[in-house]
């Protein structure tokens, strides 16, 4: 007897081949497809959907998503189940939150980074991998894969501090890794814009993806984007190690910026490091906008010891007029940078404001008007910019070496609406009215891609005995109506959303439940 049929829709299963017609069973979390006559199952069945009219597809999978905090406050996951994400990767941009062994140490680093992940009054007192991701087992709406970052690999082996580690520490390094790698991390993620994580050198991350390729692992790189020409040579690090390491090579956010002067050069690039045999890939989301913590404008300098020191320099005149100095003054047009999640309520004047205007309300520098929001919010700001350059997004986007991370910030009034929107403006704009790409190609995209990237083997594919996340929608309906000044607008069109054979979105309205699971590299904690 089936749990759940899902008849009347066209099938496509994740692989880029054409659509078929047939129904999809499942059984516990577990999807068959039935083709043919099913009116026998329909009457055995506990429950029917009619998808007639609908699209049915493998549930879909983020790559980049910034969701590892807030979820645990909010784990209905609203903005993102109506998107039809049903797997989530978290520890990305190589902040991650597990292992440490310190208690202090995991409480400064949600400081430090919740201007990007958020700071929301959740129990935060688990140390290892394990502990970790056990307290999403089956207690939040998606399911969590889990890669560390290099971030934590360094506070525990060597502190917070800018140095090069000595033997004994990269081999704790080392030692964290494998240990990271066997409680289930699917691998190691880099963040080179944010300390510590960014202290480290090439050769520092060579040694570490040595212990990855041994493992199994990939290396997940947002990139050191200040490095050399600022252009390619970040992106040429990332590779390098690759090469070096014989490691797989993830990229992501890989978009276009107006500053550069051919985005096709950076396609180029991944094309030709799989011409000469290496596994890379990356992932892009498809709006013309970057996101992150306040605190990435701030000389890495500053940031050395963590965020305690960081504060006192921000404090300290003398360390202040250091950091004008070295301030990033030319990365943006200030102007086209907005601000968010503020929790003071004399600062709430300022959400969504531009930093140019924020700075004329304050009577104060750019500079100094950031550093002193900083430190009234505890460094939770959060700021998203109108920088990347639209003419180029298709390029990426439709690339097929392309998967999708939205990047999405789950934080303030004024996030960025790839929040809500990332999966559906890619299928309403991208496949419905522009036609860059097929809609199976988009699919596999979101769902077989990254599950193979993943090395998740049951998810990604609607195929016999695959766990059974859906997504049941129409295609030619579904939309992502969030902007920049409302950002806080659900995607539209997504009928159904099952998780592990529950559903979730039930007509488009979110059923509370809560079935989703830590993958662990390679199985499915059952």
């Amino acid at each position: 007897m089936l749990d759940l049929l899902i008849k009347g829709g066209m099938v496509i299963d994740g692989s880029a081949s054409p659509g078929f017609y047939a129904a999809v069973g499942v059984s516990g979390d577990t999807v068959s497809i039935h083709r043919g006559d099913v009116s026998e199952l329909e009457k055995k069945a506990k429950k029917v959907l009619d998808a007639k009219g609908r699209v049915v597809t493998p549930g879909f999978i983020d790559v980049h998503a910034h969701s590892a905090l807030m979820i645990l406050a909010d784990p209905l996951h609203y903005a993102k189940v109506h998107q039809g994400v049903t797997t989530e990767l978290y520890g990305i941009d190589g902040n991650s939150y597990a292992p440490f062994r310190k208690q202090q140490d995991l409480d400064w680093f949600i400081t430090m980074n919740s201007g990007l992940e958020g700071a929301p009054d959740i129990t935060a007192d688990w140390a290892t991998v394990t502990e970790y991701l056990n307290t999403y087992d089956r207690k939040v709406a998606v399911n969590v894969a889990y890669i560390i970052g290099n971030s934590p690999i360094r506070i525990n082996a060597m502190g917070w501090d800018d140095r090069k580690p000595t033997k004994k520490e990269m081999d704790n390094q080392k030692a964290i890794l494998r240990e990271a790698m066997q409680e289930g991390a699917v691998g190691m993620s880099t963040g080179l814009d944010y300390p510590p994580g960014a202290y480290a050198d090439t050769d520092e991350l060579v040694e570490l993806s040595k212990e990855l390729t041994k493992l199994g692992g990939f290396y997940h790189t947002h990139v050191r984007y200040l490095l050399g020409d600022k252009h390619l040579d970040p992106f040429k690090e990332a590779i390098e190690i690759g090469k070096r390491s014989d490691s797989p090579i993830h990229i992501t956010h890989l978009l276009g910026n107006w500053n550069f002067k051919s985005s096709r050069a950076h396609l180029d690039l991944v094309e030709s490091s799989r011409d000469q045999g290496m596994d890379v890939t990356f992932d892009c989301f498809p709006y013309p906008y970057g996101a992150t913590r306040l605190i990435i404008f701030l000389p890495h300098w500053s940031q050395d010891g963590g965020p305690m020191k960081l504060i006192e320099r921000l404090k300290s005149p003398e360390a202040r007029e250091r950091i004008r100095k070295d301030f990033d003054h030319d990365r943006f047009e200030w102007d086209r940078v907005w601000l968010t999640y503020f929790k003071h309520p004399h600062n709430k004047k300022y959400e969504g404001r531009s930093v140019t205007d924020i700075a004329e309300m304050r009577k104060q520098s750019i500079a100094d008007a950031i550093c002193d929001l900083l430190v009234e919010e505890d460094l939770q700001t959060s700021w998203t910019a109108d920088d990347l350059d639209p003419e180029s997004l298709s390029d990426f986007v439709t690339h097929p070496l392309q998967m999708v991370g939205s990047d999405a910030l789950l934080l303030g009034d004024f996030p960025n609406p790839m929040m809500y929107g990332t999966f559906p403006i890619i299928l309403a704009s991208h496949v419905r009215r522009e036609r860059k790409m097929t809609l199976p190609e988009a699919i596999r995209k979101m769902t077989s891609f990254p599950a193979q990237r993943l090395g998740i083997p049951d998810r990604g594919l609607l195929r016999d005995g695959m766990k059974a996340d859906i997504v049941v929608f129409d295609a030619d309906n579904i939309e992502a109506p969030a902007t920049r000044y409302k950002p806080h607008q659900p995607s539209t069109g997504i009928d159904y959303v099952i998780v592990n054979g529950q559903i979730v979105v039930d007509h488009g309205k979110h059923t509370n439940a809560l079935p989703g699971r830590a993958l662990r590299r390679g199985k499915t904690k059952d």
